[in-house]
């Protein structure tokens, strides 16, 4: 297996929205590796964020790699709308899909590189027979619908069990993690296996944006 290299994954869900292209630039000039951001519905999640108009408006602001995270009820009719506003990787929850393997196909035949997302509750055993075909995993280390939230340190098992089946399987397999980021739990996430980290407050929650995130590396 190839060498796991940490990539800082900033979460516009804790941005400032009125001033989302400049958060955008000064989390790019402060280190991170590329930018998540999180739909929610308002029925997966309660609550309720934004659509492909703006990540559109967005991807032309930048050109950092965008990553969406859809937390949504049946995904399905979303995914063209956000291939074409410029998103280059894409997460639909596992228990938000009626026929996952056709979605995580129609999101790479749309030329984004798919990823299931399970919730904290969600086995290993549940998502095992997908993993094939994915790109990355997306961990939720939350309960997902809101920022702020604290790590679950019960997720970190879920994450050496996918860490032991891509080693076996599917080297390539990048495991992301999102949710309660921060100095003291990034290292723990980061042994158990994960590549990508999804950090909103402990970036943008801080006025010095290049600390935080050298602050986050440092960490591991």
């Amino acid at each position: 297996m190839t060498q796991r290299q940490a990539l800082i994954c900033p979460s516009i869900l804790s941005s400032d929205f009125a001033r989302l292209a400049d958060e955008v630039e000064s989390v790019q000039l402060g280190g991170a590796d590329f930018i998540h951001v999180d739909v929610m519905d308002g029925r997966f999640v309660p609550n309720l964020t934004f659509g492909a108009p703006i990540v559109r408006s967005l991807a032309a602001a930048t050109d950092m790699w965008l990553d969406c995270h859809l937390m949504v009820d049946e995904p399905d009719h979303l995914l063209a709308d956000f291939a074409e506003a410029g998103v280059a990787t894409m997460s639909v929850h596992i228990e938000a899909c009626r026929h996952l393997h056709r979605t995580i196909e129609r999101i790479r035949s749309l030329g984004m590189r798919p990823g299931v997302a399970v919730n904290p509750h969600t086995s290993f055993a549940t998502i095992e027979a997908i993993l094939a075909d994915c790109d990355f995993v997306n961990v939720m280390s939350v309960n997902p619908g809101f920022g702020g939230q604290s790590f679950l340190p019960s997720v970190l098992p879920k994450i050496e069990a996918i860490d032991r089946w891509r080693r076996e399987h599917n080297p390539e397999l990048k495991i992301q993690v999102d949710g309660g980021i921060k100095t003291t739990t990034i290292a723990a996430a980061y042994a158990a296996g994960v590549d990508w980290f999804v950090a909103g407050s402990a970036v943008f929650g801080q006025s010095d944006r290049r600390a935080a995130i050298e602050g986050l590396r440092a960490a591991l």
